[in-house]
């Protein structure tokens, strides 16, 4: 799979998550998820569209251009209305800036979230002594952002003070700027869990950043 981050980026988030985890006393780990779900019902949206389009435009064909019918026209129409639903649906799987037309923003975030949820849990990235790591996850196909804390967080990254997180972070990977999302995100989390006394705290979770194809 090509990576979506550089060998520079990399190593330029490592440092700066290393400088959040010492401002802050946390342990954070980065993700970046091509797709958290195949969303099986898009190109059957995208057929419906498709077919009802091309069948508008061969009805005010027929009621403006043609003035006569034969068996072979009601073939021709089934055929083309089918033929209009098909490339619609096609292009969902080819294109997928024209699938996300078809994708509710809350059943992205919904999973999203559960890919979120389910990675943290699989990488063991509450295995902390003060249960203080952090999930900071970007979905690129759903554009979407999580910020998942451990329970020792609770306090401090509220539900207000994730949206913030995110609030900085969306406007950049919209514009497809991963990196730059990254950079803003531990930069907010800095300013907002900001520790009394920072320091070099013990390194409990990977460093590597995560990246996969998702589902």
């Amino acid at each position: 799979m090509t990576q979506t981050l550089s060998d520079h980026d990399r190593d330029q988030l490592d440092r700066l998550v290393a400088e959040t985890e010492k401002n802050t006393n946390t342990q954070i780990v980065l993700a970046v998820i091509r797709r958290s779900d195949n969303y099986e019902e898009l190109p059957w949206k995208a057929f419906a569209l498709g077919a009802s389009v091309a069948g508008l435009v061969i009805l005010i064909l027929n009621l403006f251009f043609c003035t006569w019918y034969q068996p072979e026209t009601a073939l021709l129409i089934v055929a083309a209305t089918l033929a209009g639903g098909f490339v619609f649906a096609l292009l969902t799987v080819l294109e997928p800036g024209f699938a996300k037309w078809f994708l509710s923003a809350h059943r992205a975030k919904v999973e999203v979230k559960q890919y979120a949820q389910s990675l943290f849990l699989q990488r063991e990235l509450f295995a902390t002594s003060r249960r203080t790591g952090i999930l900071l996850l970007v979905s690129l196909f759903e554009r979407k952002v999580v910020v998942l804390p451990d329970k020792g967080l609770n306090d401090q990254l509220t539900k207000k003070a994730m949206k913030r997180v995110i609030a900085e972070m969306t406007p950049l990977l919209k514009r497809k700027k991963t990196c730059e999302a990254f950079e803003a995100g531990l930069k907010r989390l800095s300013r907002i869990l900001a520790a009394e006394s920072p320091g070099i705290a013990k390194n409990e979770l990977p460093d590597q950043i995560i990246e996969e194809k998702g589902v």
